[in-house]
């Protein structure tokens, strides 16, 4: 069950490098209750995307739906550089809480020996502790073993939680609010393990989040989401866009501090789709309209446009 909880490995063995996901006119009901509907998302390789929006706006959801766990319309389409589908990739997933006995002496290699091996945890392999401890030192997290569970701060057990899920290395990760409550120092470690993930593996990610300031900062691609796709880009599209504004309530001005919401505009290390990545797919050449970029109308509004409707 802890396996499953991080894990959706493939059940093909045919699954050749992911390049490309596309999430392609997806929706979720609840009986008549819509969720979300008609969502379109193209994920690449080597990049991050955040899906940032108010609660209730699905965007969990929509991370349990492409795990399976949930019903939805519409497909997911894994395609290698070539453009040619694989098998069903390897997903990692860290959600957003997880709960414990925090008064459970669980330590961290008792969490790894749950989830990497059916033994009892006292009868854990000599070389699986070494396989644990290369897990946690890319995450930064190695001095962390013997410590448990319920002694570690927020941002040290959200590490250890992406540790699990990089055991084995997926295509896809999938990250549910990763870091809330984590403090400066935390985040800024966090967010340097994806770029060296995007980096090195040439990892997909997929991260809900609601801190604005980081994903302008990080991410390559922003969707905000509202029960649907209200709009994507970059991120300096996105948080330019007045309907993100009317969302987050933010105040005009010049797009590079919001006096309402406290979020400041940063310099992004701007990255085009396609561009990064170690495969030869034609992804770099797609149109915004075809990426699904923009604000819908093919305009990109700033903050403080006149006649926007503030």
């Amino acid at each position: 069950m802890l396996r499953k909880l991080f894990h959706h490995a493939s059940s093909q063995s045919d699954c050749t490098k992911l390049c490309c996901t596309r999430i392609e006119s997806f929706g979720v009901r609840a009986g008549n209750l819509v969720i979300f509907e008609d969502v379109n998302i193209h994920v690449h390789c080597g990049q991050l995307t955040a899906i940032i929006g108010p609660n209730g706006a699905g965007k969990s959801t929509l991370l349990r739906a492409i795990l399976g766990e949930v019903p939805h319309t519409g497909q997911l389409k894994y395609t290698d550089a070539k453009g040619k589908h694989t098998g069903s990739p390897v997903i990692g997933y860290v959600p957003q809480y997880l709960k414990f006995d925090v008064s459970a002496p669980i330590t961290v290699q008792d969490l790894f020996a749950a989830c990497l091996s059916n033994r009892p945890v006292w009868l854990l392999p000599v070389n699986n502790r070494q396989r644990i401890l290369e897990s946690l030192r890319r995450v930064k997290a190695a001095e962390l073993i013997d410590r448990t569970l319920g002694a570690l701060s927020g941002g040290e057990l959200q590490r250890v939680l992406v540790a699990l899920a990089l055991n084995p290395m997926p295509d896809l990760l999938l990250l549910d609010e990763p870091v809330s409550g984590v403090d400066q120092n935390g985040l800024e470690i966090f967010y340097e393990i994806l770029e060296d993930l995007q980096n090195n593996e040439d990892m997909a990610i997929i991260l809900v989040s609601h801190d604005l300031n980081m994903v302008a900062r990080h991410a390559d691609q922003v969707v905000l989401m509202n029960k649907g796709v209200v709009c994507s880009g970059s991120p300096e599209e996105v948080f330019r866009d007045r309907r993100t504004r009317k969302i987050f309530g933010m105040l005009a001005g010049d797009g590079t501090r919001d006096r309402g919401t406290g979020f400041e505009w940063l310099p992004h290390r701007k990255k085009s789709v396609g561009e990064g990545c170690s495969c030869d797919c034609d992804c770099g050449s797609i149109s915004k309209s075809d990426a699904g970029f923009g604000s819908g109308d093919g305009n990109i509004y700033d903050v403080g446009q006149e006649g926007d409707g503030r």
